[in-house]
């Protein structure tokens, strides 16, 4: 296993109901907010035993299925491709949560149990009620995207190797304990994406071994190293990272949860970056290197440089798509990307 020197920022004594929003996203990086769940009576019962916080679970099931990740044990929790990138190497089918949870507790003493993992689960969907005595304080004035969409994710030991996500999220460490291993977005290159799909949890992930990288390989992991840093999580601690950092996230207890919680600053009209990337996949990288370098200067131009400069020397009114995007503007836009593209 590689050595991550650098360990994420942490605040101690974070006030469950008043925690900074503005300065964990004006600052933009990293950082634990130790304790900040510890007072969660699922936290509580887990501290106690695995079959207490099992037991306290099921008394919120509402009785709908989940999706569930099952392995062998060969795979020790490492949730990825088959060897020759064939496909994945675990199956998934819909169980009921109580299900769940009772396969993961009969393997509770083994040294090497079957995987077991149910991944962002909707937490009210499947256990109504949880969150009245399991839940953080949000300031909803700072989320112009609606409130943040609160998961679950449940397991024996497991790995979800490097990948990135969209959304802002801040994650709790409720039973067993984790380990947050994250990388800054400018080290996409270094980290050796997979395929784009199909991908073991829904991104791209790194085809790194990171318990033994093969550095002939993958060279460049080298810098990514050096850019990372370790975030390990007890129970009731939490991590919040920015949109697109790239995490590999270890749950290292014969059982564990974590809630997390996922939310967008941007408005809600505003569509998906991915569904560009695919289109630019489409239109743009296989085009001959003059005209991708002309077009580098013309998205730099318009979508990457300083918003205002291509509008402001044009009368207001002429603007159109270049003045600022609201729901009206979203909509025409949207309209007349499906009218192209379905010709």
């Amino acid at each position: 296993m590689v050595e991550i020197t650098k360990k994420t920022k942490a605040i101690e004594g974070v006030n469950p109901d008043n925690i900074p929003w503005q300065r964990l996203m004006e600052e933009c990086e990293p950082v634990v907010l130790k304790g900040i769940a510890k007072d969660w009576e699922l936290v509580r019962a887990g501290r106690q035993s695995a079959e207490k916080a099992m037991g306290y679970l099921k008394s919120f099931h509402n009785g709908k299925t989940v999706c569930a990740y099952l392995g062998p044990a060969e795979i020790k929790g490492k949730y990825f491709y088959k060897d020759d990138l064939s496909g994945l190497n675990f199956e998934s089918q819909r169980l009921p949560l109580d299900k769940v949870l009772d396969r993961i507790g009969e393997h509770l003493e083994s040294a090497n149990p079957p995987s077991i993992y149910v991944g962002s689960t909707t937490l009210d969907a499947c256990l109504p009620g949880l969150r009245e005595y399991n839940d953080l304080v949000f300031d909803d004035a700072m989320f112009e995207s609606g409130a943040p969409l609160t998961s679950i994710w449940v397991g024996n030991r497991s790995i979800a190797s490097a990948h990135y996500d969209a959304p802002n999220n801040l994650a709790c460490c409720v039973v067993g304990r984790r380990r947050f291993t994250l990388f800054p977005p400018d080290q996409i290159d270094n980290l050796y994406p997979g395929p784009l799909e199909p991908t073991p949890g829904g991104q791209a992930v790194s085809m790194v071994d990171f318990a033994d990288p093969d550095f002939d390989r993958y060279p460049r992991f080298r810098k990514a190293l050096a850019a990372a840093q370790v975030a390990d999580l007890e129970p009731g601690d939490a991590v919040f990272y920015p949109s697109l950092w790239w995490h590999q996230v270890e749950a290292l207890s014969p059982f564990n949860v974590l809630v997390n919680y996922w939310w967008n600053t941007s408005p809600l009209y505003m569509g998906t970056p991915m569904n560009a990337l695919y289109h630019a996949l489409l239109s743009l990288r296989d085009r001959p290197d003059h005209e991708r370098e002309g077009w580098k200067h013309i998205f730099d131009y318009y979508i990457f440089g300083d918003r205002e400069r291509p509008r402001t020397h044009l009368p207001e009114k002429v603007q159109g798509a270049l003045g600022p995007v609201d729901d009206t503007m979203a909509r025409q836009l949207r309209a007349m990307l499906l009218h192209k593209l379905n010709r």
